[in-house]
């Protein structure tokens, strides 16, 4: 089903958690966070990037009557350490950091709440764990293949062409016929002078792409090199994922049910893929299509896509 609009509603209220630790897996220190009712229906909530990170806004999309909200930021981002680290950080490793957490809070089953990145990483936990997820809501998504990945790093320009100079720019003319090989080896640099640069120059491109309205942002600090680093990582190694993983064993995760919210104008993860994978998934799946809305979680008509999601959990 494709509803074009939306029912308009209000974020809830900040809240803040009710408990937060450190899960501690080989040379990672994992931040964890629960937030809402101990008692209530249990959300996992997966971030965006691979490397973007959790943010207090994002807690304000659930319930807190009705929600026992899980809250993770992944490996090397956020306020988990080693900040920026690529040692030990794989698809694989995720979905075992997410496990942990499981069984350390004591979670049966729970739904998995994900967009952009966080929506390949709900999949690819649900795959691998299917007897641990109640369903899953989707925004925007990725499905970590090679093909979408050259499509952000090379034709989203076609829609976004002064934030594509700015981001190609950034490199000498001799390296822009491999932008993902020449940023990431820029990335990896030890040089902070190199390395923050490239990074600032990769997670600035990627925030002017992602909202309907376009502009020139800016995105510095640690928050930039962590994402810019571990997402290049990721694409440099097709995410860790064998060639076309997720849709060739969506029969193993089908009998779950599935909502994905989708910009009708998101360029970073184009509609096509959402509405593939809902059309393989079958009548378990529900796609939303947003008409006027690009990629962001917090442009109003995909927040209130989500919550409206959420109140038929």
């Amino acid at each position: 089903m494709v509803n074009a609009f939306i029912q308009e509603r209000e974020l809830f209220s900040p809240v803040t958690p009710f408990h937060s630790g450190f899960l501690k897996r080989d040379k990672h220190q994992i931040y964890y966070e629960q937030c809402g009712s101990l008692s209530g229906q249990c959300i996992l909530f997966l971030h965006g990037g691979p490397g973007a990170g959790t943010a207090p806004a994002h807690r304000r999309l659930f319930d807190p009557k009705r929600f026992h909200v899980v809250l993770f930021d992944q490996r090397g981002c956020g306020q988990s350490r080693p900040q920026a680290s690529l040692d030990g950080n794989s698809t694989q490793d995720l979905i075992e950091d997410i496990e942990s957490i499981r069984k350390l809070l004591g979670i049966d089953k729970f739904t998995l709440f994900g967009g952009s990145w966080g929506s390949t990483l709900a999949l690819a936990y649900a795959i691998a764990h299917p007897n641990h997820v109640k369903g899953l809501i989707l925004r925007g998504v990725f499905l970590g293949t090679r093909s979408e990945v050259n499509w952000f790093l090379n034709d989203m320009g076609r829609f976004f062409p002064e934030a594509y100079e700015r981001f190609a720019g950034h490199l000498e003319q001799m390296d822009r016929h491999d932008l993902l090989t020449s940023y990431f080896n820029r990335l990896i640099d030890p040089d902070p002078a190199i390395h923050q640069k490239a990074a600032e120059s990769w997670a600035s491109y990627e925030t002017s792409c992602s909202t309907l309205r376009a502009g020139n942002r800016y995105m510095g600090g640690p928050s930039a090199l962590t994402m810019a680093r571990i997402e290049a990582y990721y694409f440099v190694n097709d995410c860790f994922m064998p060639a076309n993983h997720i849709m060739n064993n969506i029969e193993l995760i089908d009998h779950l049910p599935v909502t994905i919210v989708q910009g009708r104008h998101d360029v970073i993860c184009p509609p096509i893929t959402a509405f593939q994978l809902a059309a393989k998934w079958g009548k378990k799946a529900n796609l939303e299509i947003v008409d006027v809305a690009g990629h962001s979680t917090f442009e109003s008509g995909i927040a209130h896509a989500l919550m409206a999601a959420l109140q038929e959990v």
